[in-house]
């Protein structure tokens, strides 16, 4: 559990750091804040099922131009997953949850592997947000996790 807490922990600083680049680099390229929203999205949908409630009333890709939006479903994720994950015992981590995904399609997997589904899906879209700063030439913001335990 201790790990699963601190990889979520950097997942809340992670987002943070990425509004804050986006922010600063004052960048409007729709495909980059749908993607920002994307990861956003997903955090929720992937929350919904652990908490046992339907995702389809989620669209994981819609355009958004408001980064101030975007950073408050990324607050509101944080807040969510702290108390989801405060009240998670380590053997609930092997749980099975039964859910549908967007597509209507029935899986199965464990709290733990959905856990690491959302932390691995948003740090892969932090890496390509950060490209696209780049390319942009706005400065890419370090949200790798050893930098987040150094601080």
């Amino acid at each position: 559990m201790k790990t699963i807490k601190c990889m979520m922990d950097h997942l809340y600083w992670a987002d943070e750091q990425i509004m804050d680049a986006l922010e600063e680099s004052e960048m409007k390229e729709k495909d980059l804040l749908k993607l920002v929203r994307h990861v956003a999205v997903a955090e929720q949908v992937w929350l919904s099922r652990l908490q046992g409630k339907g995702s389809t009333q989620y669209s994981l890709w819609e355009e958004e131009e408001d980064l101030t939006a975007i950073r408050t479903m990324f607050k509101e994720n944080a807040e969510q997953y702290r108390v989801y994950i405060e009240d998670l015992e380590e053997s609930e981590l092997d749980e099975i949850i039964n859910y549908t995904n967007q597509a209507g399609i029935p899986f199965r997997s464990s709290v733990r592997d959905i856990l690491l589904q959302v932390l691995l899906h948003g740090q892969y879209h932090r890496g390509q947000i950060n490209r696209a700063l780049r390319i942009e030439s706005a400065e890419p913001v370090q949200v790798d996790y050893i930098t987040f335990v150094r601080l």
